[in-house]
């Protein structure tokens, strides 16, 4: 096994030569079931889910579709939405779908079909949230640490954007969301024209309040993200090759997310079910602070946590964002994530 020590983080590759699975193979592997809803081929038990769509009635109208976990997860009367939110009626894959355009969280300009995890009943109470080991108070939390687990494939991303905005043509597919900031978001871009996208994550540095909107002396934000490639290049451009070590759309690839004690463990694997595997780990220590070099990171040994997992497109149509389009549907303004499997361990 080769290793590469990089800083921070430790990244290693097992590869082999066999085929990768198709879409079928890998349904079959999870014994999902096309008839099914969501729920009755998922554990969705400790989960909500947000719609880009908006509730017409009731004590949310006018703010998005939110699904509770009691409603979610249930298997006698399972929910599913026929636009955002279904069961692939081939495989039995979940499949999350998010328009350019749509109504969005009160703190986000981007449309989502995303699940949060849910570890208790009211959405404010410590217990519905983790934290690490060595949090202060770890014991009024619902858990310490955690683990989710996740097999997919991106089928689509947005088809317009401005290539210079890294926000075009992709999507998360699985967070690790804190009260302030997010020491983790997974991401996959794929530029038209391009047959291979790019699979990276980020950790945004968690500044103090103070720092929440300053600036360095170079008159940068000093809360800002820090890219890490997995398979393929953040930020390519439409002049730019495809990216040989990247990933199709429908390609099915896996991430497991363990943080464990203090640490933030991340696994990327594609070609999971075959011995064509290409392994890439990366260990974070999430109370070290000073992230790469940035003094004003704090770390996230003093706050809460919560996994997410689904599709948040990138994508809006904000010039000073990724300046996609909303043609509609048909026209591929939209992005849409398939998961085989997914296990959350908390």
């Amino acid at each position: 096994m080769k290793k590469l020590q990089l800083t921070l983080l430790t990244a290693s590759i097992i590869a082999g030569s066999a085929m990768a699975a198709t879409p079928a193979e890998t349904a079959k592997q999870f014994n999902l079931d096309a008839t099914k809803a969501p729920s009755q081929n998922f554990d969705l038990t400790k989960w909500k889910i947000n719609l880009p769509t908006l509730e017409t009635q009731g004590a949310r109208k006018g703010k998005t579709v939110e699904i509770p976990k009691q409603e979610l997860g249930d298997t006698k009367k399972p929910f599913s939405d026929p636009e955002w939110f279904y069961t692939n009626k081939e495989t039995g894959a979940m499949v999350f779908v998010a328009p350019n355009t749509a109504p969005t969280t009160p703190n986000s300009k981007n449309a989502r079909s995303e699940l949060r995890a849910m570890l208790a009943v009211d959405y404010g109470e410590p217990a519905n949230n983790f934290v690490v080991a060595s949090h202060p108070d770890a014991k009024s939390y619902g858990a310490i640490g955690g683990q989710m687990s996740a097999t997919l494939a991106v089928d689509h991303v947005s088809e317009s954007g401005n290539d210079k905005k890294s926000g075009a043509f992709s999507v998360v597919v699985g967070q690790i969301h804190a009260a302030k900031n997010e020491p983790l978001k997974i991401f996959y871009r794929k530029l038209p024209g391009h047959e291979t996208g790019s699979l990276y994550w980020s950790y945004e540095l968690n500044v103090s309040k103070e720092n929440h909107n300053a600036r360095d002396e170079n008159g940068k934000k000093l809360r800002k993200d820090i890219y890490h490639n997995v398979f393929g290049t953040k930020g390519l451009r439409h002049d730019a090759a495809a990216p040989t070590d990247g990933i199709k759309l429908g390609e099915i690839f896996a991430y497991d997310v363990n943080v464990e004690g203090d640490i933030m463990h991340l696994t990327f694997t594609k070609n999971p079910s075959s011995s064509a595997k290409v392994v890439k780990t990366f260990d974070i220590d999430l109370t070290a602070g000073n992230y790469q070099g940035n003094s004003a990171d704090l770390g996230y040994g003093n706050t809460w946590m919560y996994y997410k997992a689904g599709a948040y497109n990138q994508c809006n149509t904000k010039k000073s964002s990724s300046a996609c389009e909303w043609r509609g549907m048909e026209a591929g303004d939209y992005a849409q994530v398939s998961f085989y499997q997914l296990d959350l361990k908390q």
